[in-house]
């Protein structure tokens, strides 16, 4: 029997030009934070062209965990660790009632007429802001083959409560959770083919579940990179094709000779030339000990959260643009190749295109190689080939929101979303000219 998809809500704008807030929009809430006033974190996403927001809605936290949430604890990993790394920056530790902040965020974001994509990333890393570790633990305590389909029933409570409230209709589709191929989703997996394909029954279930309790409401889940090998094991019941193009290219060249996700490899010698001189040793940088339960509450590698905390950014930086140019075409020639392959995937399935995140991939907090001249045009060259095969959400960036410094550059994002939605008259040919123009 052929799935009809949901279509998106017919009042959503032609395209979603989307800024990636996350968990940070809870997380991030003390004084002289980003999200400290959330008024004023829309008006400046609707300043860069932004229409719509992509969350962990905590959804498993807040509906099925059984914890008390009216005085839900956010904060850092502990001492400085994290500090240096992106998304973990947390500065202050702040007291919230969760529910009714999720509320205030939603009543925000009508006030400035943005849309919210509800997703979660409760099975990677959020439990590790919270105040203790009841959270993390009431995760992990839900047998693994049944933890995508509890959190279809979170969020379908979550959409209810939304609903009850009159704010539903700023839900522009729900996400069950965010790559769902890299986490503790894929716990207990015979590991034998791609985790994409051997999660499709898991998953199959959990979106029949919520289709159960919410026929009209599109659901989908996203997947990191466009997984090029394991498209046969994504489940035909989505109702939005959702993928995140991370090329790395020069990045993985660094990635791995550095063994920054290789644990076995790692070394604080490996990776000497990367840091800072006044850098403790890799074994000495932990969270204080009655914090340590965080470190696995996140996925993030250990060695990666290292070298990003104590990066001299000069130095990271400059090691890229060096190397860069034996990658260019690769890098270029791999974004266009997997936006066509998630187009064609779309199309065949006969429905929409998003990119809730890309496109180059993880860098330090203070390094600046994304938002630089290389990384910039990328985000132009990705807006403007997310426009010619019609997809119809995109970001900029994942580092365009306000927690990272590329917030600050307003024309960079304002640019790529006219690019974006069609009010510039960048292309990609255009790209192509710019490039040349500069000798690459």
């Amino acid at each position: 029997m052929t799935y009809a998809p949901v279509p998106l809500p017919e009042h959503l704008p032609e395209q979603l030009t989307i800024t990636l807030w996350d968990f940070t929009w809870f997380t991030r809430t003390g004084p002289g934070e980003p999200f400290e006033d959330l008024d004023r974190a829309f008006a400046e996403a609707v300043e860069r062209g932004y229409n719509t927001i992509r969350i962990c809605a905590m959804p498993f936290y807040l509906f099925r965990s059984g914890l008390d949430t009216r005085q839900a604890r956010f904060g850092p990993l502990g001492g400085g660790y994290g500090q240096g790394t992106r998304w973990y920056d947390v500065r202050h530790r702040s007291v919230l009632d969760a529910r009714a902040h999720l509320l205030q965020l939603f009543r925000a974001a009508q006030r400035h007429g943005v849309f919210v994509i509800v997703s979660s990333w409760e099975y990677q890393q959020t439990s590790s802001f919270s105040g203790d570790r009841r959270w993390f633990d009431a995760l992990m305590r839900v047998p693994a083959e049944e933890r995508a389909l509890v959190m279809a029933e979170a969020h379908a409570d979550l959409y209810e409560h939304l609903d009850e409230h009159g704010l539903s209709e700023r839900v522009a589709f729900v996400e069950l959770h965010n790559e769902v191929q890299a986490g503790y989703l894929t716990e207990g997996l015979p590991g034998q083919e791609p985790a994409v394909v051997e999660l499709e029954e898991r998953l199959s279930r959990a979106l029949a579940a919520f289709r159960r309790r919410l026929p009209q409401v599109p659901v989908t889940v996203n997947y990191s990179r466009v997984p090029v090998d394991a498209m046969r094991g994504i489940p035909r019941e989505i109702d939005v094709a959702v993928f995140h193009p991370y090329v790395y290219g020069v990045l993985e060249e660094q990635t791995t000779g550095f063994a920054l996700r290789d644990p076995a490899r790692f070394s604080t010698e490996r990776v000497r030339p990367l840091l800072r001189p006044d850098a403790p040793d890799y074994e000495q940088w932990q969270p204080p000990a009655e914090d340590l339960w965080r470190k696995e509450a996140t996925i993030v590698g250990k060695p990666e959260i290292y070298v990003h905390d104590w990066a001299d950014p000069r130095v990271w930086d400059l090691y890229l643009y060096e190397r860069y140019s034996a990658h260019h075409t690769q890098m270029v020639f791999k974004l266009s190749e997997w936006i066509d392959i998630a187009n064609d995937f779309a199309r065949g399935r006969g429905i929409p295109l998003v990119f809730g995140e890309g496109w180059l991939g993880y860098t330090p907090l203070r390094a600046t190689f994304e938002e630089g001249p290389i990384g910039a045009q990328y985000c132009r060259r990705a807006a403007a080939k997310a426009r010619a095969v019609g997809a119809r959400g995109s970001i900029v960036c994942s580092n365009a929101a306000p927690h990272h410094p590329m917030w600050a550059d307003q024309a960079l994002q304002v640019q790529c979303n006219a690019i974006f939605t069609g009010r510039s008259g960048f292309s990609e040919d255009t790209a192509a000219v710019t490039y040349a123009d500069h000798g690459f």
